[in-house]
């Protein structure tokens, strides 16, 4: 298993954070909204299709919309190795902040 990029980490933290509501349109707007920064939706797209070909999130289609031409969404769940992808990089994050205080947090040694 791969250690994730960080658009790839992001869009699973979004697809954890969205539950049943996470489609691409969905995704982009949390990880813009929670992150502040500015991402393409071919970068999410892209990060998708990553994950989804690695198994680490599943695809599934909801009822079409009810409006005239609605059309189905296609949503994501996370799988077994997505959630232990997104477990390893939350535990190694919190390893490297570990002992770290505020006042030396930008300084190099």
């Amino acid at each position: 298993m791969r250690t994730a990029n960080k658009l790839d980490l992001l869009a699973l933290v979004a697809i954890t954070r969205l539950a049943d509501d996470a489609y691409g349109v969905t995704i982009h707007e949390e990880i813009e909204r929670v992150s502040g920064r500015q991402v393409s939706m071919a970068g999410v797209y892209a990060a998708i299709d990553r994950l989804e070909r690695e198994g680490a999130i599943r695809a599934s289609y909801s009822e079409p919309r009810a409006e005239r031409g609605g059309r189905a969404r296609r949503l994501y769940t996370l799988s077994a190795t997505g959630r232990e992808m997104v477990r390893r990089e939350r535990e190694l994050a919190a390893r490297m902040w570990q002992g770290l205080s505020e006042q030396n947090a930008g300084r190099r040694r």
